[in-house]
């Protein structure tokens, strides 16, 4: 899918009619190398987004297609004076994800990649990004391994890893208590949750009085509930992202919500209003919040244009997609060029003018805050549905600590 002047995805837009729309001698002149559009080359910009337009993580997905959208048409889908084309392709699978990854680069003539919908899809991509030596922003999946061990010079990633959520999050929870159960779905985001906050809780004294690993698109969780109903933790730490508002709609009909806090890192909004105003609950941290009034002019910006073209507030996946769309186009018009390194090389030096976040150069791990909210008691607005109650960590002296150490982490990035 490709955008319009107006940025309107356009639909049934075939590689023939784009070809054509560009002319023969700008598409012939990316023909010199299979995969890398040349610098110097006319007609548009081509971006790559790769995100799940299908399953559970899809509602999520679009929310991040909102942002990257946005962030396009802010600054009239053009980059240094050429235009700006996004071409969004599926994410059906691991395998499928990499091979669309190829498809975009080699096929499409993207200069860079957007996307990462899940953690195991974008452990898969950023080794293509790394193989084809393209620049790829993942801009949702949170496993530690992406910043740390499966590092490379290609990829920068927005969201938190799973390990610093935890690291921020676990001392706030401990307050509710230290008996807990864990209830994590079985792919790389939920078991990194399990492995970072067992950890934590260990350490802290606290004992594992249930731990439960279930099947991603799990449809039935009655006999989880129940044994959790039996176990009478202090705290249910999850791990389900997609599948959470599954689950917390089976909690409540179970009669379980207010009984035993549930908590979990990264919600997404799209899921909690999906779970709607009488059976959400829990506990959790975000990176962003559209009523959080610390947001900052240009955040409130995209908000009101969000409300305004798609007829709902932001979610913290319109903000995300928003965001790392931003560094990107930035990072690409500071290069004046559309080389892979020189794209690299500016997003290393990226840094946003009005919240000052940054990718830290050793990892290209986005650097910034987390908030910790909390459903509501009383809901009376269907998008209304968090309290903020803590940013953690609190000063900005210390995300450096949170986020670990060059020597702690695991990066080592390969040969360019």
């Amino acid at each position: 899918m490709s955008l319009s002047p107006a940025g309107v995805p356009r639909r049934g837009t075939t590689r023939r009619t784009l070809l054509a729309a560009v002319g023969a001698a700008g598409a012939a002149s990316g023909l010199g190398m299979p995969f890398i559009r040349p610098a110097e080359a006319e007609g548009p910009i081509r971006i790559g987004l790769l995100l799940a337009k299908t399953g559970s993580i899809a509602a999520q997905a679009q929310y991040l297609s909102y942002g990257t959208y946005l962030a396009a048409a802010e600054r009239g889908h053009r980059i240094n004076g050429r235009p700006l084309e996004l071409v969004w392709y599926d994410e059906p699978s691991t395998q499928g994800a990499q091979q669309n990854f190829h498809k975009l680069v080699q096929e499409e003539k993207v200069v860079a990649v957007l996307g990462g919908t899940l953690s195991s899809y974008a452990l898969a991509e950023e080794a293509v990004a790394q193989q084809l030596k393209i620049p790829y922003c993942c801009d949702n999946a949170a496993a530690t391994e992406i910043t740390g061990r499966n590092c490379n010079r290609f990829t920068f990633r927005l969201n938190t890893p799973v390990q610093v959520q935890a690291n921020m999050f676990a001392p706030f929870l401990m307050g509710y208590g230290k008996k807990w159960y864990f209830l994590t779905a079985s792919y790389a985001f939920g078991q990194d949750i399990a492995r970072s906050f067992k950890a934590l809780l260990k350490a802290a004294g606290g004992t594992i009085v249930g731990d439960d690993t279930v099947p991603l698109n799990t449809s039935d969780y009655s006999a989880y509930i129940l044994k959790i109903r039996a176990a009478q933790p202090d705290m249910v730490l999850g791990g389900l992202a997609g599948d959470l508002g599954t689950c917390l709609k089976q909690w409540n009909d179970m009669g379980m919500k207010g009984k035993i806090p549930f908590a979990e890192i990264a919600i997404g909004d799209s899921d909690i209003w999906g779970v709607g105003p009488q059976a959400a609950t829990g506990i959790y941290t975000s990176l962003w919040w559209y009523k959080n009034p610390a947001n900052t002019p240009a955040e409130q910006r995209m908000a009101a244009d969000h409300e305004k073209k798609y007829g709902k507030p932001a979610a913290d996946k319109s903000w995300m997609g928003w965001l790392s769309a931003r560094s990107l186009f930035e990072s690409i018009e500071a290069a004046k060029s559309t080389r892979p390194m020189a794209i690299v090389e500016a997003l290393e030096h990226w840094k946003d003018s009005g919240t000052g976040v940054f990718y830290r150069p050793f990892d290209h791990q986005m650097m910034l805050p987390n908030l910790v909210v909390k459903v509501k008691s009383k809901i009376t607005d269907k998008w209304d549905f968090f309290d903020v109650i803590a940013t953690v960590p609190k000063n900005r002296a210390d995300l450096s600590k949170a986020y670990g150490s060059e020597a702690g982490i695991g990066c080592h990035f390969p040969p360019a």
